[in-house]
């Protein structure tokens, strides 16, 4: 799968900063979230020139850069020139045709720092004196979010307030993926979004045509397979400490959600937790929510974590404890438990993350007559009230409650919207004006659609689409 899906958004960004007479843009989002990718799409028509940093010696990466640089500008004996400092390599750049507009890229751009501690002030420098007044676009990039938010975002960063943009990439929007490919039905998509999230590199090992459960299988049970080991390999870059980081994901993961519930499960003082949790959420593999409908969010004493992303979130479900057998290549117990409860217990609770970003799109594009402020789900203090989707509007005081079913070949019916109904009559939701909205992927019984037909407060949404 070569096709570059999405990415509009980020796109327009990058071209209205290539405008600018000089800019310095840092893109950044963990890694295989097609950070590379976008910069190629975007540079393909353009003037630029692109250097991956590697984590050798910085001689050795000085060296590949004079090489890179020899090429772009067409001067062999830079090659085999001897350069010992990065202010001079960066002259050629800014002085090879001043007239021209040029693209500087620096992929990875983090292991400069952690080979030489003291690139960020070198880098200022050069953007100072040799970039910043030239006809140039610089593009910092990086993988490891802790070391690009400390070293080039952070207030205590050489390069602080020289940016002009920064773009954090996240995975794909469902919407996107789906808009994108026409081989795969709905339910396909949504079964492969479950398990991939929205990271492109992980989504193309799936899209084929294997049955699923064999993907599963191929791409992510056999030890020798790319995906077997990933949050390993993820982890171990961002953190220090990741078996306390795993230990996190695992507890959230099995619906420990609350911090003191989490804090028990795992003994410690919630206090203690705190510092990795805040770590998690800015590596976005976990989030905190709160219901939609609280006017301080900050505040909220009903904030649950959740593992957002849907790959990890996988992982720890069905491959991390069942480790020990997988070592021995017995991948039928895990294959057994996927067919038993895959559908039923993971990829129907990813499927309300799905609808609420069909609802935003089918707002975004007046299929809904509704402007939302916020996007979300509800639930009360004890939880015997939980709703999948609710969407507020802050400036009409409207409310939009929706209940997803990912029931196979079996048509949503009237018991679902009366169930909704009563759940709407909590205190939380008297200063809203209440409509209602239901998902479903194998469609409405008849009296549901002759309802929705007279009743302008009920929305049916059959796979992506609005039915009436």
């Amino acid at each position: 799968m070569n096709q570059f899906i999405g990415r509009l958004e980020e796109l327009s960004a990058l071209n209205q900063e290539y405008k600018k007479d000089s800019s310095f843009v840092v893109l950044y989002g963990r890694s295989r979230v097609g950070k590379t990718t976008l910069i190629k799409e975007f540079i393909q028509d353009k003037k630029a020139f692109y250097f991956l940093a590697t984590e050798e010696m910085e001689t050795q990466n000085m060296k590949r850069f004079m090489n890179g640089l020899s090429i772009f500008t067409g001067q062999n004996y830079l090659k085999n020139a001897n350069f010992h400092d990065w202010d001079a390599s960066f002259e050629i750049f800014a002085n090879h045709k001043p007239d021209q507009k040029k693209i500087l890229i620096i992929d990875e751009f983090q292991y400069l720092v952690q080979i030489n501690s003291a690139f960020p002030s070198i880098f200022q420098h050069i953007w100072d004196e040799l970039l910043k007044d030239k006809n140039i676009m610089v593009i910092l990039c990086g993988s490891l979010i802790s070391m690009m938010m400390t070293h080039v975002l952070s207030y205590k960063s050489p390069l602080y307030g020289r940016r002009t943009s920064q773009i954090r990439l996240q995975p794909l929007k469902f919407t996107e993926m789906i808009s994108s490919f026409g081989r795969k039905t709905f339910s396909q998509m949504v079964e492969l979004y479950a398990i991939t999230g929205g990271v492109p590199k992980y989504f193309e090992f799936f899209y084929n045509d294997q049955d699923l459960f064999e993907n599963i299988e191929n791409n992510i049970l056999k030890k020798s397979s790319f995906l077997y080991e990933e949050p390993f390999f993820l982890l171990e870059k961002e953190v220090r400490e990741p078996v306390n980081y795993f230990s996190i994901i695992k507890t959230i993961s099995e619906g420990q959600q609350k911090l003191s519930k989490i804090a028990g499960a795992l003994e410690k003082k919630s206090s203690s937790l705190t510092p990795y949790l805040s770590t998690l959420m800015d590596l976005d593999l976990i989030e905190k929510r709160v219901p939609s409908t609280e006017k301080f969010p900050e505040k909220s004493r009903k904030g649950l974590y959740f593992v957002t992303d849907n790959f990890i979130n996988f992982w720890f479900n069905y491959v991390y404890p069942y480790r020990g057998e997988l070592e021995l290549d017995n991948q039928e117990i895990v294959l057994e438990k996927l067919h038993s409860n895959l559908i039923d217990n993971f990829v129907s609770f990813i499927y309300e993350d799905v609808c609420k970003d069909l609802f935003a799109a089918l707002c975004k594009d007046s299929k809904i007559n509704f402007t939302p402020s916020k996007i979300g789900a509800y639930w009360n203090n004890d939880s015997s009230i939980e709703i999948d989707v609710v969407a507020i509007s802050n400036k009409s005081k409207t409310l939009f409650a929706g209940e997803c079913k990912y029931f196979k070949n079996k048509p949503v019916g009237m018991a679902v919207y009366a169930a909704l109904i009563e759940k709407c009559k909590t205190k939380d939701f008297e200063d809203y004006d209440i409509s209602y909205v239901l998902f479903s992927i194998s469609g409405f019984d008849q009296r549901l659609i002759d309802i929705a037909k007279v009743n302008n407060k009920l929305i049916l949404i059959n796979e992506n689409k609005r039915l009436l």
